[in-house]
């Protein structure tokens, strides 16, 4: 099973759902590879490890940049946190992470939030629309995982003013590429299983 955030398990709704879904597993992983600067000192860390241990889990906190990426495999739920979309993507691209993360996602519980919900999707071009001063390496290649053809755009009321015009390029973005993109606020997620949509929480 797939779940894309806006914020990680982060209400009492998402966190009672996913409850039911991990009822099988005993170990999580937190990856903290999209905060490309704090890392394990993000400071989302603390509650994404208490909300996962709340859910029965024991949960080790991993970095694609230090660890194998081959060793997500022996957890049975796996979440990433937010960050910067274009250094996840080069981090996952450069660790050959993606067929890994296509196995969790399909055979296990694969939860990505904020910056991994868009890596997650077919493409980076909506986050594109709003930071692209956030690309500090350069990525011409904005093709994302593809792990669901279903996006999401995260943070939702709380960055409508924040930035100039945001729920009007999103509905631009939307009639240029023909998706329909998903608003999500904090709190809220969005579950895929094999690959179709199930629910919004």
């Amino acid at each position: 099973m797939l779940v894309l955030c806006s914020n990680g398990l982060s209400s009492k709704e998402i966190l009672s759902y996913t409850s039911e879904k991990v009822c099988f597993c005993k170990t999580a992983a937190l990856v903290v590879t999209a905060d490309n600067e704090y890392k394990e000192s993000n400071y989302h860390v603390s509650r994404c490890v208490s909300e996962l241990e709340s859910l029965g889990l024991k949960v080790d906190v991993f970095d694609l940049d230090k660890q194998p990426a081959e060793l997500l495999l022996d957890y049975g739920v796996v979440e990433f946190i937010g960050g910067n979309p274009y250094y996840l993507l080069h981090s996952i691209r450069e660790h050959n992470t993606t067929e890994i993360l296509k196995e969790i996602a399909t055979n296990k519980i694969l939860i990505g939030w904020s910056a991994a919900a868009f890596v997650f999707s077919p493409t980076l071009e909506l986050v594109n629309c709003y930071s692209p001063e956030m690309n500090f390496l350069g990525l011409t290649d904005l093709r994302g995982l593809s792990l669901t053809q279903i996006q999401v755009l995260p943070h939702y009321s709380k960055f409508l003013s924040r930035f100039d015009r945001f729920e009007e390029r999103c509905c631009e973005y939307e009639k240029e590429h023909n998706v329909n993109v998903i608003r999500i606020n904090d709190g809220e997620g969005v579950f895929i299983d094999e690959g179709i949509y199930v629910c919004k929480i």
